[in-house]
C-alpha cells in the first residue's frame, strides 16, 4: 500500500496543481474519479495488463472507453501516466487527488454509523460538533448498523470515535481479561 502510494503521489501532485493553477478541482476531481472505475473494471485491466498492447494502445483505448467525460488535459494526463506504465495505479492517484483537494478546501468527509436512523436536526448538530473539533468543513455519510446495539462509531480520515454499546462491551472484556 504504501509503494502504491509513493508510485501514485507525483501524479496525484501534479494533476492537482493543474488542476489548483486553473481552478478546475472539481472538474479534475470527478475525472480521476471516472478514470478509477474505469481502471478497476475487469474488461479493463485485462486490456492494462495485456503485453502485446504499446502504452500509446492503452491509453487510446482507456480514452475511448471514457469517451468525452475528460477534456484534451486530461487525456494527456493519461496517456503520460500510461507511458509510464502507471495506469492501474488511478485508483490511488485519485484517491491522493481527493485528499489534497480536501486539504485545500479544509474539507473533511466523515462516516457516521449509527445503531438507528439519524434524522437531519441530530446530522446538523454532529456536523457542527465535528467541525468545531477538526476545525474542517464536514461532509457526513451517515448508514445504519443495528449490530451496533447503540451510540455511534465516527470515521474521519486516521480518527476513529466509537460510542457504540458494542464498542464499549468490547473494551469491557477486554478490560477483565488483563
Amino acid at each position: 500500500m504504501a509503494e502504491l502510494t509513493t508510485l501514485a503521489r507525483p501524479y496525484a501532485k501534479a494533476a492537482f496543481e493543474h488542476a489548483q493553477a486553473h481552478q478546475q478541482l472539481a472538474n479534475w476531481s470527478a475525472m480521476l474519479g471516472l478514470a478509477a472505475a474505469v481502471s478497476q473494471d475487469d474488461t479493463m485491466r485485462r486490456v492494462l495488463k495485456a503485453p502485446r498492447l504499446t502504452s500509446a494502445e492503452k491509453a487510446a483505448t482507456f480514452i475511448d472507453v471514457c469517451g468525452d467525460k475528460f477534456d484534451a488535459k486530461a487525456q494527456n494526463f493519461i496517456h503520460v501516466v500510461a507511458e509510464n506504465d502507471r495506469l492501474p495505479l488511478l485508483p490511488e492517484i485519485a484517491a491522493l487527488f481527493d485528499l489534497y483537494k480536501a486539504e485545500q478546501e479544509k474539507s473533511v468527509d466523515v462516516d457516521v454509523t449509527s445503531a438507528f436512523a439519524l434524522n437531519q436536526e441530530q446530522q446538523d448538530k454532529l456536523a457542527k460538533v465535528l467541525s468545531a473539533r477538526l476545525n474542517r468543513e464536514v461532509r457526513l455519510q451517515v448508514a445504519e448498523d443495528k449490530s451496533l446495539i447503540g451510540g455511534i462509531v465516527i470515521r474521519a480520515g486516521d480518527l476513529v470515535i466509537d460510542g457504540s454499546v458494542r464498542g464499549k462491551l468490547a473494551s469491557l472484556a477486554e478490560a477483565l481479561k488483563s
